[in-house]
């Protein structure tokens, strides 16, 4: 992974301390709120409903034991013992005090971390595949030009005041795990006979007005990307809306002007790029690819595992669900689980955190991912090791066998936290969690995304069943959405209809499943297979049953 570099540690050091000094300005009264609140974001800070929350940046999702390590400190020390890991592979500690800040800053800069634009109208956190670098249908790692975008991002002259904030994320696998389709750019690696470039895809995002993304071009040369990037936030830039703020993405961009003119205005944009940029990137980039080089993999007997697997019911379940294939045979890619049963989703303690900081340093090659999907993958184990990190994240309460299925929710941190949400999101994802634990392995893979607001953070649009929590005239109110898809078949879920009261979304969801179960044509039918066969009535038959029906929306 990249190591921060003499010049990283020296801009961390004077953008802290600036930060300081602004931070003292406020609490000595010289600067009101409004004052600091332009100069907060632009390090991460937001003012939440109970407090200040400090989002920190874990570009494309990478970090390493010492890393970790660290953010376990910092919940400690100035939190209330946990993080928060997030939908953009960040973490959010919710409670600091505004004097501590600082001191969280310059802690995380010891490791190479920072909170630099993980607000404000720039281009945010690039995120990345959770597996990158360890998935068996990869095409490349594609983490060295994650890592590219964030420098060329980060601090941009032109790009600091966007007309909004604007989001970029990247897959080197035909298999979208990074929800490619739902960013500002999406970038997918594909090959062009044996070159390596990507298909890019601009125009996609969720909130208020939900987009899929569309091909802005099908083939961009790696050795192009750069400025072919640099092309559409220029000419975004240059035209995008500033008179609404709900107006002013992209994707609106791409609409107003339909996608062949944002296309050839791009054109003629990257036309004067590419001859600026002489190929310094590439240089950056091969320097890159030698930071993120693949571990030395072992080769070593399995025997343990087949052990383990053929007489430990409790590992062979886990086993089952949270191991992905990686593409040394010999290993496997774990993902630890941040969703027991009944627990916040996405919520680590530091004693959690120091846990899987160890483990990646004993088994793990001391490499840890955050995935958007709220939990943290160990990308390198040799399946040797597999029953001993298992026996240790048993002991850590961290050995949920459940990705992937019903209880693997996404879910914004919603009114119990957020100044902007309109209902809850966490107690709904926690009651659904609890209620379908004994009928999660029988109901198999399954999609549930919770927001609670229309900003979706919670990402409910690509949810095979979406929630989202509103307010009506003082009452929370909860829409249900169906069939959306966050990967290479990207869809937006279809509004099933009138909204439901709090004390109405389980049993509504329990409606809905069992009417899956009964309509699929088989056990290996998952629940999207089986709307894509039916469409949606039977679904909001099963849902709008007499009695179960809220007040018309």
């Amino acid at each position: 992974m990249y190591t921060y570099s003499s010049f990283d540690h020296e801009f961390l050091k004077s953008r802290n301390a600036q930060f300081r000094a602004q931070v003292e300005r406020r609490i000595s009264g010289a600067l009101t709120e409004d004052e600091f609140k332009p100069l907060r974001l632009m390090n991460g800070l937001y003012l939440q409903l109970h407090a200040y929350m400090l989002r920190v940046a874990i570009p494309y999702g990478t970090l390493n034991s010492a890393q970790m390590r660290q953010l376990a400190m910092i919940a400690e020390r100035w939190d209330k013992g946990y993080g928060h890991f997030t939908t953009r592979q960040n973490i959010q500690f919710n409670w600091p005090r505004l004097r501590d800040v600082p001191d969280m800053l310059d802690s995380l800069a010891e490791v190479g971390m920072h909170a630099i634009q993980t607000s404000g109208n720039c281009v945010r956190n690039v995120t990345a595949d959770h597996f990158a670098g360890a998935a068996a249908d990869e095409i490349a790692d594609p983490r060295p030009v994650a890592e590219l975008l964030r420098q060329w991002s980060t601090d941009h002259p032109e790009f600091q005041f966007l007309p909004r904030k604007f989001k970029i994320a990247i897959t080197g696998s035909p298999n979208d795990r990074a929800v490619t389709r739902a960013h500002d750019i999406g970038l997918r690696m594909v090959l062009q006979g044996d070159e390596p470039g990507f298909e890019v895809v601009v125009g996609g995002g969720l909130g208020r007005t939900p987009v899929i993304g569309k091909v802005l071009a099908e083939f961009i040369p790696e050795a192009d990307l750069l400025p072919y990037i640099e092309a559409i936030l220029s000419t975004y830039n240059s035209f995008g809306r500033r008179d609404n703020k709900y107006k002013a993405r992209i994707k609106i961009m791409v609409n107003e002007l339909g996608l062949e003119e944002v296309r050839a205005r791009v054109a003629r944009r990257f036309k004067t790029l590419r001859a600026e940029w002489g190929g310094a990137d590439q240089a950056i980039l091969r320097d890159l690819r030698a930071a993120f080089a693949p571990p030395a993999f072992r080769n070593a007997p399995t025997t343990a595992y087949d052990t383990a697997y053929a007489h430990d019911p409790v590992f062979r379940s886990f086993a089952d669900t949270n191991l992905a294939q990686h593409r040394h045979p010999d290993y496997a890619i774990v993902t630890v689980s941040l969703k027991a049963h009944g627990a916040t989703p996405g919520d680590a303690t530091a004693d959690q955190m120091r846990v899987m900081a160890d483990l990646a340093a004993q088994y793990g090659h001391d490499e840890l991912r955050i995935s958007h999907e709220q939990n943290v993958i160990l990308p390198h184990v040799h399946k040797s090791d597999l029953p001993s990190v298992h026996a240790a994240l048993q002991s850590a309460g961290l050995a949920t066998a459940n990705i992937g299925l019903i209880s693997d929710i996404i879910a914004c941190p919603g009114m119990d936290y957020c100044a902007l949400a309109t209902a809850r999101s966490i107690p709904v994802a926690q009651e659904i969690a609890q209620a379908f634990r004994a009928r999660e392995l029988d109901i198999g893979a399954m999609k549930i995304k919770i927001s609670g607001c229309i900003n979706a953070c919670g990402h409910h649009h690509v949810g095979h069943i979406g929630i989202l929590g509103l307010d009506r005239a003082g009452v929370e109110n909860y829409q249900i959405t169906l069939g959306g898809d966050g990967t290479e078949t990207a869809a937006l879920g279809e509004r099933a209809g009138p909204g439901f009261a709090y004390d109405q979304i389980i049993p509504a969801i329990d409606r809905l499943i069992t009417a899956y179960l009964d309509l699929r044509d088989s056990e290996g039918e998952s629940f999207i297979e089986a709307f894509r066969r039916l469409g949606p009535k039977p679904f909001k038959d099963a849902l709008y049953q007499t009695g179960g029906r809220a007040d018309a929306a």
